[in-house]
Order: structure tokens, then C-alpha cells, then sequence
């Protein structure tokens, strides 16, 4: 089995942002040369997830609610007590969602739905740019 690890690179914006990778995913399988295999998406760090969801912008607006109400922002979060960055809402929500998925992949094409996509959740506050790591595995 061979194992082909990629980083793909990601621009959010402010506050939790939801940005669509899956055409940077599909374009990395397809240039692996695998045909039959996985591909773990992995985001590293504490504040951003990896996850599936049909991306279009009023299912965007709705998650964004969802979310701010399981771990609202004007809580207060003892975080800020261990560096004084008022991220601990960001890090919370990124515990609840996880780091990354594996998505499966046949005769080079990723086997999602008709109508899901992959997504970097980015829960940070400030805009940034991550680096979103692919292990692609197969044959």
C-alpha cells in the first residue's frame, strides 16, 4: 500500500468561517495516481475542524447559529486566565467537532454524496492561514 502525504493551504476569516476544500482534496487524490484507497484530512492545531456538510451559504449561516448557540461567544471561558487570548470559546468548539475526517475513494474519485462537500470550520478569532494536511493511502 502506498501512503502520500500532502498539505494544502487555506485562508478564514475572522470568528468561525467555513471554507470549502473539496476540490483541493479531489485535485490531490487525483495527482496522487491512487485509484482505491482513503484520504485523511487532518487540520493540526486547537481551533479548527475538519467535517462534511452540504456548503451553501443559508446551511452556512445556519451552522454558524448552531454552533454560537452550543458554545456561545459571551460566556465567559477560563482560557483567558492561561494567556490572556480570549480563544477558549474556539477551542472548545473545535474539541466538539474534531480535527479530521477520512473520506473513501474508488477509481479516483472521492465517494461523498451528492450534495457534500468538505470543510474546514475555522473557530479561531483572528483570520488566518492554516495548513490542512492529506494522507492519501491505497493502491
Amino acid at each position: 500500500m502506498a501512503v502520500k502525504t500532502k498539505t494544502i493551504q487555506v485562508k478564514s476569516g475572522p470568528d468561525m468561517d467555513v471554507i470549502d476544500i473539496t476540490g483541493q482534496v479531489t485535485g490531490a487524490v487525483k495527482d496522487s495516481g491512487l485509484k482505491e484507497g482513503t484520504v485523511t484530512i487532518f487540520v493540526p492545531g486547537s481551533t479548527a475542524s475538519v467535517t462534511t456538510t452540504e456548503f451553501e451559504p443559508n446551511l452556512n449561516t445556519d451552522l454558524k447559529r448552531a454552533v454560537e448557540r452550543l458554545v456561545p461567544s459571551d460566556m465567559h471561558y477560563e482560557h483567558k486566565k492561561t494567556g490572556g487570548d480570549d480563544n477558549g470559546k474556539s477551542h472548545v468548539r473545535a474539541s466538539l467537532f474534531g480535527p479530521g475526517i477520512t473520506v473513501p475513494f474508488s477509481k479516483g474519485n472521492l465517494l461523498l454524496g451528492t450534495w457534500q462537500q468538505i470543510v474546514v470550520l475555522d473557530f479561531d478569532v483572528p483570520a488566518r492561514t492554516r495548513g490542512i494536511v492529506l494522507q492519501i493511502m491505497g493502491e
